[in-house]
């Protein structure tokens, strides 16, 4: 068994509690505290900036220093992008497919990486290379129903839909057998991270929140 599939990381007991990763794809984040603030306090503590946001490395080292957050960063595809983040104080890793470099990295350090998967094949492969979850991409593709599939041969394994879920279906993928599920622009609207709306990022956050109970 992998070390990592059973981590005890912050990161991965806050993902757990939570049940929920909140995505952030957003051309740039003004005030990455304020943010962080904002989804934390709604009970989304899992907070994943992504390398298609301009300055993202810097947001990352601000917005650590949001105690009830964990900050992790996404859409992380080369070596070089892994240990930059962690440099920098990113406490989990996100690939969008299976990047066995991003994986070396992750494990070398002891940060959670949640890989990127869709087929059986690559499910497997990513628990193979050190994954702390797998992250089912993109899940709306085949909806809950395949996160049950997965968990007949996987039953060991920590899946993660992201792509498509929203406050309407997060619940299903759970009691499909999901440990998290990822919020994305249902709760953080680009145009919101834009215009510093943070009051209503968190009103959003706290409907997602309800909606998996």
């Amino acid at each position: 068994m992998n070390p990592l599939l059973s981590s005890s990381s912050r990161a991965m007991e806050v993902i757990r509690a939570d049940r929920a990763i909140t995505v952030v794809r957003a051309p740039e984040i003004p005030d990455p505290v304020a943010l962080a603030e904002a989804l934390a306090g709604a009970g989304l503590r899992a907070v994943e900036l992504t390398f298609t946001t301009l300055g993202v490395l810097d947001a990352i080292s601000k917005a650590t220093a949001v105690t009830d957050a964990v900050i992790g960063v996404g859409t992380v595809t080369t070596r070089a992008q892994a240990e930059a983040a962690i440099g920098v104080g990113a406490q989990f890793l996100v690939t969008p497919a299976l990047r066995p470099e991003v994986a070396e990295v992750a494990v070398a350090h002891s940060i959670p990486v949640i890989m990127g998967a869709f087929t059986p094949s690559e499910v497997l492969a990513a628990a193979e290379l050190g994954a702390a979850a797998v992250k089912i991409f993109p899940a709306r593709a085949l909806g809950p129903a395949y996160l049950k599939d997965l968990l007949g041969p996987f039953p060991h394994l920590f899946l993660i839909p992201s792509g498509g879920v929203n406050a309407h279906n997060a619940r299903e993928f759970l009691q499909a057998g999901a440990i998290a599920v990822t919020a994305g622009t249902d709760v953080v609207a680009p145009a919101d991270v834009a215009s510093a709306r943070w009051s209503r990022i968190g009103s959003h956050a706290a409907r997602f929140v309800h909606s998996l109970d």
